[in-house]
């Protein structure tokens, strides 16, 4: 509680903070704004910009520092603004600027964001060599390690020694990004060792890089996806890894901060997926175009249910028959689904962080299974003994818990199986998403309920 009120306490602070600026944009005191609003963390400075009215930005055009624009832009991603709105407003030298502020990596990723005629624009203005560096990073597919790769860098000889490093570090440290890793390259420019800025000072100064460098580089080619640099990263504890093409050329690097934003955007897109959404976001799209993104799936959806509903009314003479057979349809198929979607989440999470690469995938089944029929049973008991003391009707409670029992077990081993096939074929297994996983479960466990129900529809009437 006492980390909530923290949080609480910080919150407020800010948005005191962002209250007392504001006042100061409406009085015209641009002195004191000027002197506060650089005072904030980039973040911070990001998040203000976005939540004043146009009106209000274009009185900070007049103030901000090419570096304060840059910190706004690079900061946009992760407050999941639209900037190309601020593109149109902001004066084009300080779009200049801004963008030459930016590293190439943050720079790559607001351009896309961007129509042609805007980034056009911007490109003319552009310093040629600029231009040609962020067309480059451009021109990789989305998604891959060459499209949020950044290109600035520091690499070194083999042949140097610790002090040439050390100062080579200090007259490259302010065109950088990071410096506390530092690459090897040989004439080539073949990426042949790695080692920490820490590495370099505890060396000995006429030491070379070839004795102190770690030659068991751990790499990543440009055209992999972001979602397994991603479990790379993860797994080694690294703050960037370094990016060659297919000759080992190094071409690039890729930090942390970059792989924090990947993988917060492919959960947000795994969970829309669970729900059969498209990626979306409430903050932008037309009703129209969310619409449009919704009904592939709800289409396929109400066929799926024509088919339950299909069984249903096949088994009219059961239900008709025995009317009481129908309050127990929302808990069957419901548990049903339930469980499915548990075990459908757990598969694709396992699948997402590569830990299903390492484990049988029957035996992953099988205890879904053996876990669906465990929780099945002791649900199903309970609810046999609810309907005996409730209805007086063992035979329909024995009914009802069997085929809670069988849907349940069922349910978990469709949900624990489909990811995989999904992925067999080449889908997103996320696709195999929550509804789609409780219709399935719905048209078979309806189809075991009305026919052990039919079975004994003698003894129930």
């Amino acid at each position: 509680m006492k980390g909530n009120n923290n949080v609480l306490e910080r919150n407020n602070a800010l948005f005191n903070k962002y209250e007392a600026l504001l006042k100061m944009i409406q009085q015209g005191e641009d002195s004191q704004f000027i002197y506060s609003f650089s005072c904030l963390h980039p973040y911070e400075k990001s998040e203000f910009f976005f939540l004043v009215d146009e009106e209000e930005r274009l009185y900070m055009y007049h103030f901000l520092t090419p570096e304060e624009m840059a910190q706004v832009l690079s900061n946009a991603e992760s407050l999941k603004h639209d900037i190309s709105i601020v593109f149109k407003e902001m004066p084009s030298d300080l779009t200049r600027e801004a963008i030459l502020k930016m590293s190439d990596d943050d720079a790559t990723y607001v351009l896309n964001l961007l129509n042609n005629d805007q980034r056009s624009e911007i490109f003319t203005s552009l310093p040629e060599q600029k231009t040609n560096e962020l067309k480059n990073l451009m021109s990789y597919h989305h998604e891959t390690a060459g499209s949020i790769m950044t290109t600035e860098y520091i690499s070194i000889s083999p042949t140097m020694t610790a002090g040439d490093a050390l100062k080579h570090i200090k007259t490259r440290s302010g065109k950088v990004q990071t410096i506390y890793v530092v690459y090897v390259v040989n004439n080539d420019n073949e990426l042949i060792g790695v080692l920490s800025l820490r590495n370099i000072i505890n060396s000995d100064p006429a030491q070379r890089i070839s004795d102190v460098m770690n030659s068991d580089v751990i790499k990543i080619e440009s055209f992999i996806d972001q979602e397994e640099i991603a479990h790379v990263m993860r797994k080694y504890d690294f703050l960037a890894i370094p990016v060659v093409d297919n000759y080992n050329h190094l071409v690039g690097m890729i930090t942390v901060d970059d792989i924090i934003d990947v993988i917060d955007k492919e959960a947000n897109e795994d969970y829309l997926k669970m729900a059969a959404l498209d990626h979306v976001s409430d903050a932008e799209g037309t009703v129209i175009n969310r619409a449009t993104k919704r009904l592939p799936w709800l289409i396929l959806l109400t066929f799926l249910g024509m088919i339950t509903a299909t069984i249903l009314s096949s088994f009219e003479d059961t239900l008709a028959k025995v009317s009481l057979l129908a309050a127990f349809i929302p808990i069957i198929s419901g548990m049903s689904g339930n469980t499915g979607t548990q075990s459908l989440a757990v598969s694709v999470r396992g699948i997402s962080t590569g830990e299903m690469k390492k484990k049988n995938k029957f035996k992953h089944a099988l205890k879904e299974s053996t876990s669906g029929l465990i929780t099945g049973s002791v649900c199903g008991f309970i609810l046999f003994l609810v309907i005996v003391i409730i209805y007086s009707q063992p035979l329909l409670g024995l009914i009802v818990a069997i085929s809670l029992t069988i849907a349940m077990t069922v349910g978990t081993t469709i949900g624990s199986l489909i990811p995989f096939f999904m992925t067999k074929i080449g889908i997103d297994p996320a696709v195999a998403s929550g509804p789609f996983i409780t219709t399935i479960n719905d048209i078979v466990s309806m189809l075991v309920y009305f026919s052990l129900a039919t079975t004994f529809i003698s003894s129930l009437t």
